[in-house]
């Protein structure tokens, strides 16, 4: 994969560097000094995009739609329906959204990364740079830097598409897996299909945590100066299990796989508690290097909402790699019937190669 980045544009109008169109401020600031790294491309013709570094750039209409880019979604699923192929296969992407109004940036980066991902795409841990309304979201950032909310848009810009360019895939001969779940062993589905993809997980250090009722407080939101003490202790104000087993496997595992059975199309309250309670530790490390996998099985519709949700919450928030395919769902309703699904085992081996290839580790 060559640096290049290849920037995507979705908005109404030509771009030029005297737009007053703000999604064009952010692609100008994210290039600036790149050239001749970034070549902008058409995308009324783009089509196959392997093997790159693609910046998407989306300015969200009023009701949070971007025609031209779900055309272009659109397409490249009909291409894979076509081929077989994953159209995206070995490229990596990262995001650029604007709104002039105060909902659907995070909503829009959910979708399309939960797309794009689904046709080979790989992502960055904080892919996304977002800007809603009067740039009310970088008013945090603001109060520990000292300059203007433009200036600190431009920056981010500019921040993340540096790293996509100097982006690169970091291997391991045997990755330790870390495992998530909170489900019962007798009956829940998303457990067993969970028990099926680790059978065929050869060669890697796993360690399993079920997450009971009352072993994991739901944060209570301290205030940074308390977190960041905590943090730099290697604790949290809350202690228990989450400070005694799961941080210290969160640092020490190469990627984490979130089993999520749907709970009324979102993540289980105690999965969730866990995500929350992350905050310690990523203000002591960076997830940059970790990736996110994700096994999702819900007992009608729905998988597609708990996978944004959990894409969101720890690639987007927390800065976790998204590799390509990164989640398996499946729908089961009664007790164990997910193994009567067509071809349930060959799918479960299917997503084991998918975790075992993203480490390079083809044998099975």
């Amino acid at each position: 994969m060559s640096n290049t980045a290849y920037v995507l544009r979705f908005a109404e109008g030509e771009v030029n560097s005297q737009s007053p169109i703000r999604i064009d401020r952010m692609i100008q600031a994210s290039i600036q000094d790149l050239q001749p790294e970034v070549e902008m491309c058409d995308v009324e013709k783009v089509g196959v995009l392997k093997d790159k570094k693609i910046i998407l750039a989306i300015d969200v209409d009023e009701i949070g739609g971007q025609a031209q880019l779900y055309t272009w979604l659109r397409r490249l699923t009909h291409i894979k329906k076509e081929t077989g192929n994953n159209p995206l296969a070995g490229s990596t992407a990262c995001l650029l959204v604007n709104s002039d109004g105060p909902y659907y940036t995070k909503r829009v980066a959910q979708y399309v990364i939960f797309h794009m991902n689904r046709l080979g795409c790989r992502f960055m841990g904080h892919p996304v740079v977002e800007a809603v309304d009067q740039l009310q979201n970088f008013k945090t950032w603001k109060k520990v830097v000292d300059i203007s909310l433009e200036m600190l848009l431009a920056a981010k810009c500019k921040e993340l598409v540096v790293r996509l360019v100097n982006f690169r895939v970091e291997k391991h001969k045997k990755p330790k897996l870390l495992v998530l779940h909170s489900s019962s062993h007798d009956t829940s589905n998303t457990l067993k299909l969970w028990n099926l993809v680790a059978d065929n997980l050869k060669n890697c250090e796993i360690r399993e945590f079920r997450i009971e009722d009352d072993k994991i407080a739901e944060c209570k939101g301290c205030s940074f100066k308390t977190c960041m003490h905590f943090s730099e202790m290697k604790s949290c104000y809350y202690g228990g299990m989450m400070v005694d087993e799961i941080l210290p496997a969160m640092e020490w595992a190469d990627a984490a796989i979130w089993v999520c059975p749907n709970y009324n199309d979102a993540i289980s309250a105690k999965l969730m508690a866990v995500i929350n309670r992350m905050t310690v530790l990523y203000r002591r490390i960076t997830f940059y290097d970790k990736r996110l996998f994700g096994i999702v099985v819900s007992g009608n519709s729905g998988s597609d909402l708990v996978m944004t949700q959990l894409l969101g919450a720890v690639t987007i928030n927390k800065g976790y790699m998204l590799p390509p395919e990164f989640a398996l769902s499946a729908i089961a309703n009664d007790p164990g019937s997910v193994m009567e699904i067509e071809n349930i085992k060959e799918k479960a081996e299917d997503f084991a190669n998918t975790i075992l290839n993203e480490f390079h580790i083809h044998e099975l």
